[in-house]
C-alpha cells in the first residue's frame, strides 16, 4: 500500500514553515520540479499532530489495500473512540482481532500501545533527535520497519529531507518522471535525489502527487 497524505490519520492544518522555501528551490535547481511544482498550485503535505495514532493507524493498514484499511481502521474507531494507549490496551487482542486485524497486527498494536504507556519511546525528545535516531527508537516496537518510520518522519514529524527508498510511490515517480516509465534501482534514485537535498521530503510529495494528484481525505 502506497501512503499518501491523508492516510494516516486526521489531518490538521500544518503545512511545514519550509514549503514555499523548498518548492522555489527545487524548481531552480531541478528542471523536472520546475514543470511538476506548479502542476499542484497551493497544495501541499499536510501534517498529523498525533504521534500514536499516526503510527497505529499505519500499522492497521500494512499490506492491504486502502479500501480494507479504511474499513477495518473504522471498526478500530469505534472500538476505541480516542486512539489513545490505554484504551487499546483495554480493548486486548481478542476484539481488536473482531475488528479485522490479523492476530499478528492485534499484537504488533498492542505492543506500540505498550511501548508509548510505559513511556520506552521518548515522544517529548522526537523534535529534537536526528532523523535515524528517531527511527532507530521506532523500529524497536513490533511490526514497525524502516519505511512506517520514514512515513512517521515525514508526515508526523515534518522531517523535510527524507528519502523513502523502500517505498513504491516514489521509485515509480521517479521512473514515469525521470526514467520515461524504465525500471528504477535504488542507486538510480539516489543519484537523483541528490539534487533535492535537503529538501527530499518535499520532492518526494510531489512525485507522489504526480501518480496520485488528489491527496485522500
Amino acid at each position: 500500500m502506497v501512503i499518501k497524505p491523508a492516510d494516516l490519520g486526521t489531518p490538521v492544518a500544518r503545512v511545514p514553515d519550509y514549503w514555499e522555501e523548498a518548492k522555489a528551490e527545487l524548481m531552480k535547481r531541478d528542471r523536472i520540479m520546475k514543470k511538476l511544482i506548479p502542476q499542484f498550485g497551493d497544495l501541499s503535505l499536510v501534517g498529523h499532530t498525533d504521534p500514536f495514532l499516526t503510527l497505529a493507524r499505519s500499522v492497521v493498514g500494512q499490506q492491504i489495500s486502502t479500501q480494507s484499511a479504511e474499513a477495518v481502521w473504522g471498526r478500530v474507531l469505534e472500538l476505541c473512540p480516542k486512539v489513545a494507549p490505554a484504551q487499546v490496551l483495554k480493548a486486548g487482542q481478542e476484539k481488536l482481532i473482531g475488528c479485522g486485524l490479523s492476530k499478528r497486527k492485534a499484537d504488533y498494536l498492542l505492543d506500540l500501545a505498550q511501548h508509548f504507556r510505559d513511556k520506552l519511546v521518548h515522544v517529548d525528545k522526537w523534535a529534537e533527535m536526528d532523523d535515524e535516531a528517531v527511527i532507530a527508537e521506532l523500529v524497536a516496537i513490533r511490526g514497525i520497519g524502516r519505511w512506517t518510520a520514514e512515513m512517521f518522519l515525514i508526515f508526523n514529524l515534518l522531517r523535510p529531507n527524507v528519502l523513502p527508498l523502500d517505498d513504491a510511490g516514489l521509485i515509480q515517480g521517479i521512473s514515469r518522471n525521470y526514467f520515461s516509465g524504465e525500471p528504477v534501482s535504488r542507486s538510480d534514485a539516489r543519484e537523483v535525489s541528490a539534487n533535492w537535498e535537503p529538501w527530499r521530503t518535499v520532492a518526494t510529495w510531489y512525485l507522489w502527487r504526480s501518480l496520485d494528484p488528489v491527496p485522500v481525505k
